[in-house]
């Protein structure tokens, strides 16, 4: 549960655990950077401060825990990322309410962060269907091998874009389902539209895109690949989120027409 009593799918954890966490990190965070003077200007740390940077860095983000590594993870590719704040509970549930699992063999998520809809995705997928993960961040990446012990799933270190290949080098033709929280709108000009388009055809015919967003424009990357858009929207999370449901409904050769 976060500061503001929102669950983000990790264990429990008190408020005022939660709080006293936080004011380390923040203690520790100023170390790194320096301290401000009487004037609000901030003063160079001492040579103490400056000595081990990178472990104070890893102490702040070990006092956090899930939350300092997507912290982390943010403050190095906020464009990638998103957002500060890892999905709440409920929109997890909501994103996942369309799901047959049943007819789904591969599930496929972009971006997974720390996990936070790995590990739900887990609980609701067969046993004998698997979860690639792929993600641009090698801290990401690195974090869920050690951190998800889970024989049908599969981290990957990549990018969206490449998901057919990533597909097709874990055994499989087509994925079922694939979920997203990337930044359409903030990602580097082309590369949303490239995502997009290789999402519609590494899905089956009859799969869905599943996309939670914070800006409502991100249907307009799926609009040129989609035939069937549904949407929907989740205030129960910071901040809230559009989400779409977009589905494939062309053939193979329907696609390559």
């Amino acid at each position: 549960m976060n500061c503001l009593g929102i669950g983000t799918g990790s264990a429990p954890v008190h408020l005022d655990e939660e709080w006293h966490n936080i004011g380390c990190a923040g203690r520790l965070f100023l170390q790194t950077i320096g301290r401000p003077n009487n004037q609000g200007l901030l003063m160079s740390p001492s040579k103490a401060e400056t000595r081990q940077p990178a472990r104070l860095v890893d102490r702040i983000v070990h006092a956090l825990g899930p939350w300092g590594m997507f912290l982390k993870g943010f403050v190095k590719h906020p464009v990638m990322v998103g957002s500060i704040i890892p999905s709440s509970d409920t929109l997890i549930n909501h994103m996942l309410s369309r799901v047959d699992w049943d007819k789904v063999d591969l599930f496929v998520e972009y971006g997974p962060g720390v996990g936070t809809f790995c590990r739900p995705v887990l609980e609701r997928l067969r046993g004998d269907a698997a979860l690639i993960a792929i993600d641009t961040n090698p801290d990401f990446i690195d974090y869920l091998k050690r951190d998800i012990a889970d024989s049908r799933f599969h981290p990957v270190l990549g990018s969206a874009s490449d998901v057919e290949e990533i597909i097709r080098a874990h055994g499989f033709e087509h994925a079922d389902q694939i979920l997203s929280g990337l930044p359409f709108s903030t990602l580097p000009v082309g590369v949303g539209p490239a995502i997009a388009a290789a999402t519609h055809r590494a899905l089956r015919p009859g799969g869905t895109f599943l996309v939670y967003q914070f800006r409502k424009r991100a249907r307009d990357f799926l609009e040129p690949h989609f035939e069937q858009i549904e949407d929907g929207f989740e205030w129960w999370n910071a901040p809230p989120c559009y989400l779409f449901w977009a589905t494939r409904t062309t053939s193979d050769a329907e696609a390559q027409a």
